[in-house]
């Protein structure tokens, strides 16, 4: 665990900073629906399938990461996180996918939302361009988001449902395990980096805010369409 010259966690500190977007996540009404298993199951295929296309780009921003790390322990860290992406969690999607009616080719050739597409381009542009502190910082709500919110999900829900293997996907020892991991890199960048913490904090800030956005786009099934103009 490091700390940062006022004691605190820089990845604690993050979290304070997105506190607002962290009780919105947690009362949307994806969110509420799904921890009582009452979910529109449109709006869950929609989260399946974007996050597929969204997990494609997370992996490669790990390997991106991964490739540009001089310390060998952070770049095998990172390369292990862009495989497990790859091999475990991609799977996960497959089989929810499977459970409401969606073929693999249906996954892969569905067009990304303009959120995912403005999300995985955040993360992608700034793991190429960036520094490792703020690609660090860019990547840390994802997985502490989904933790967070699936252990208030897990907290609202009253019995086993249709949706609950996705409560306990996100609540499992594995994923702890995997968010510490992250956290521990950020704090770990942010001592080391001191001079990076602001752009580390928006880069925070900015994923969190998609995050909530990533709900919203899922609950309304966004996509491209354009309204007609009446002359």
């Amino acid at each position: 665990m490091t700390t940062t010259e006022h004691g605190a966690r820089f990845s604690d500190r993050l979290l304070d900073a997105g506190a607002d977007v962290w009780e919105a996540q947690k009362r949307h009404p994806f969110v509420r629906e799904l921890a009582a298993g009452t979910l529109d199951e449109a709006a869950f295929r929609t989260w399946v399938a974007q996050d597929y296309r969204y997990l494609l780009d997370y992996a490669r921003v790990f390997s991106i990461a991964g490739a540009k790390a001089t310390d060998e322990t952070v770049m095998m860290h990172l390369l292990d996180v862009a495989h497990s992406i790859v091999d475990h969690e991609m799977d996960l999607h497959r089989r929810f996918a499977a459970t409401y009616g969606l073929a693999l080719d249906d996954l892969r050739s569905v067009e990304k939302s303009p959120t995912c597409v403005g999300y995985t381009n955040f993360l992608v542009r700034t793991a190429y361009e960036r520094s490792l502190a703020e690609t660090a910082a860019a990547v840390y709500p994802c997985g502490q988001g989904y933790l967070d919110v699936a252990e208030h999900m897990a907290d609202l829900a009253a019995e086993e449902h249709r949706y609950t293997p996705f409560i306990e996907k996100y609540t499992s020892d594995e994923f702890v395990e995997s968010v510490d991991r992250m956290r521990e890199l950020v704090d770990r960048f942010a001592e080391a980096n001191p001079g990076k913490r602001d752009a580390m904090r928006s880069a925070f800030l900015t994923s969190a805010r998609l995050e909530y956005r990533f709900w919203e786009m899922a609950y309304t099934r966004e996509g491209w369409e354009i309204p007609e103009v009446t002359p």
